[in-house]
């Protein structure tokens, strides 16, 4: 027997935290009762339904879209703003991007209907690899890059990045390529901008192993069954290294 969220999770209704509030707020029935312990699990003979709708379980699938400034990591926008789920063509499963690009950055998003994977490619605690592209405004010392590394408070907490390096200038401005395992709201920009240096442009090169490549702006295409394989290896591996670490 699987716990509810994981359940929905699974049958595409989104992140494990998002079947989470449908448990909670009273939207999930199992066998027509309502259920909002997060305790709970279901069987598979049981009938789970969402807002009435029964629940079948979705065929998993895994698209690449290479998002361009302006566009939204959300489902549904009431003023009707492009959405980067708008880039996948054809797609008849009910799928969600894993983690957010804010609307003016761009770049590389995962979109998917198995929850289970998205979480552990965004949770800190799997420790999954972003690499990202940064032209921030100015010239960076290595002072500044250094304590990017050694880490920043910001509202949340104690935030650091994984690796930082200077690739090029631009003017007066730098590029700099920064890696982070972790993706809190709008991070690098907030990052920067305790050490005075604006973001100019912010774009996603790479999810673990899974590099944005040739993939034209505007373009999606399917994960293969290679870089399926590696996000999993990638996710499943760090789990082992911190397990043993806490075992010993």
């Amino acid at each position: 027997m699987d716990r509810l969220n994981k359940y929905l999770a699974h049958a595409g209704l989104g992140s494990r935290r998002h079947c989470e509030e449908l448990i909670v707020t009273g939207r999930v029935s199992i066998n027509g009762k309502t259920v909002k312990d997060l305790a709970t699990r279901v069987a598979a003979e049981q009938t789970v339904k969402v807002d009435g709708e029964p629940i079948k379980s979705e065929k998993h699938v895994y698209w690449l879209v290479h998002k361009p400034r302006g566009y939204l990591c959300t489902n549904h926008d009431p003023s009707n703003r492009p959405l980067a789920l708008d880039l996948v063509p054809q797609i008849s499963q009910r799928v969600y991007t894993v983690g957010r690009l804010d609307e003016d950055s761009e770049g590389l998003l995962l979109l998917t209907n198995d929850g289970d994977l998205a979480h552990r490619l965004m949770h800190p605690r799997f420790g999954v690899e972003k690499s990202y592209l940064v032209l921030v405004a100015g010239d960076p010392r290595p002072d500044d890059l250094k304590r990017l590394m050694q880490g920043v408070f910001l509202s949340e907490g104690h935030v650091k990045a994984r690796h930082v390096k200077r690739l090029r200038k631009q003017g007066n401005s730098t590029w700099l390529r920064i890696v982070l395992a972790e993706g809190k709201n709008r991070e690098i920009r907030r990052m920067l901008a305790k050490l005075d240096h604006k973001v100019l442009r912010l774009k996603r090169v790479a999810i673990g192993s899974i590099d944005i490549g040739s993939l034209a702006l505007r373009k999606s295409r399917h994960l293969t069954a290679q870089e399926l394989r590696s996000l999993k290896r990638a996710a499943a591996k760090t789990e082992q290294v911190e397990t043993t670490g806490a075992e010993r």
